[in-house]
């Protein structure tokens, strides 16, 4: 019986266009006896195999990547997730996430994304047949697309990815939508504003948050140190307008009793209320996207940056 001769050529080829190794692609060629389609066949089924061993895996590493339309009206994240750190980092790791975020930007869903072709095949084979190849669990754990006036993003090393969309594309959008992303991805921001929290959550938080405190100034009052402060709220959503006024008339009270004359309270009063606000939204200053401090200028929050 002859033996089909394999070229280093046919190897290459089949290389190139899978990504598997050069002893994988040779023993592929040759069980296909040579035919290039059943090659690819066969490293795809060794790939499910392979994937079928390692369901149960975590792909808790990976590479997160954005894509922008040209009109910037349109953006996609997704996260390519390993096993490793070590596949992480690898440039052809990599490049893959960059080639499934460019097609990921042409679908609603992740869900069709999955089911696009790549090269013949769906990205939820390319997945598979990569597992096979790279020898860990690879899949799609994030994907979010968002469409508006003007979309921008911020890849923080590959590791945490944002992107957001403006109403209206306002003067120096592209450096706005920048310093919006940033912000989300450095300081992790759950929610737009406190208006978006629900009643029942804020009381819980509420409610654990002081517990905590209370706990710790126990330890810290047996050290002899400084005790915290423990807030009546933690969100602007409970600072009713009689909740202000109170907080105000506490504080008139209090300039009164250190006997600062009456004339210059206009001056002290909107400093007091101020910190007043601030010792009791730390939900806000945590999870509301606009109520954070702005990383680039610890004198604002991020509304008022424009």
């Amino acid at each position: 019986m002859e033996t089909v001769k394999i070229s280093a050529a046919d190897v290459k080829k089949l290389r190139e266009a899978t990504g598997a190794g050069m002893m994988d692609c040779k023993k592929a060629l040759v069980e296909a006896e040579g035919n290039f389609d059943k090659a690819i066949d066969v490293l795809r089924k060794k790939g499910q195999k392979i994937a079928a061993k390692r369901a149960d895996r975590e792909s808790t590493e990976g590479v997160a990547v954005t894509r922008i339309n040209e009109e910037n009206t349109t953006g996609v994240a997704i996260v390519l997730a390993c096993e490793t750190d070590f596949v992480g980092k690898n440039d052809s790791f990599v490049a893959l996430a960059g080639q499934f975020a460019d097609i990921a930007l042409n679908y609603n869903s992740k869900e069709e994304f999955l089911a696009a072709d790549f090269g013949g095949m769906t990205v939820a084979e390319k997945l598979v047949e990569q597992t096979g190849v790279i020898g860990e669990k690879l899949d799609i754990t994030a994907f979010e697309k968002i469409e508006a006036a003007y979309v921008g993003s911020y890849t923080h090393i590959g590791k945490i990815a944002a992107i957001v969309g403006l109403t209206n594309a306002v003067d120096k959008a592209d450096v706005l939508t920048k310093d919006l992303a940033m912000q989300i991805a450095s300081m992790g921001a759950t929610t737009l504003s406190y208006k978006d929290f629900d009643p029942a959550f804020v009381a819980a938080e509420t409610e654990a948050r002081i517990a905590v405190i209370e706990k710790d100034n126990i330890e810290l009052g047996r050290l002899g140190k400084t005790l915290k402060n423990v807030p009546q709220y933690i969100s602007m959503a409970q600072l009713s307008e009689d909740v202000l006024a109170k907080a105000e008339e506490a504080a008139k009270a209090e300039l009164k009793a250190e006997g600062k004359p009456e004339q210059i309270w206009d001056r002290i009063l909107p400093g007091k209320m101020e910190r007043f606000i601030s010792d009791n939204t730390t939900l806000d200053q945590e999870q509301c996207l606009l109520d954070q401090v702005f990383i680039k200028d610890e004198k604002k929050n991020v509304a008022r940056i424009r």
